[in-house]
């Protein structure tokens, strides 16, 4: 293998990665609590509620990633959309 093929492989394997985790970013997880969960997109603020993480008060975006990611149920977000109707009215 040349040099430049190895580069090459090298570049795509890091890129690779760095699209992999984005399955599993803030939006997707349990411990977000989005500002606006009627609107939510990888691009919102919210907060991480995790128990261990609380006492940081963390203000994290959709887009954002760590290794406490719990995936969210759609019941969850349901809830998290129902409780946010009632409060707007």
């Amino acid at each position: 293998m040349t040099q430049q093929n190895n580069n090459n492989t090298n570049a795509h394997m890091i890129a690779t990665k760095k699209v992999t985790w984005q399955a599993e970013n803030c939006l997707s997880c349990k411990w977000f609590s989005p500002s606006d969960p009627l609107n939510a997109d990888i691009l919102s603020n919210g907060k991480c509620v995790h128990p261990t993480l609380l006492k940081y008060d963390l203000v994290v975006s959709g887009r954002d990633w760590c290794n406490l990611f719990a995936e969210i149920s759609q019941e969850q977000i349901d809830q998290l959309q129902e409780k946010a109707m009632n409060q707007k009215q």
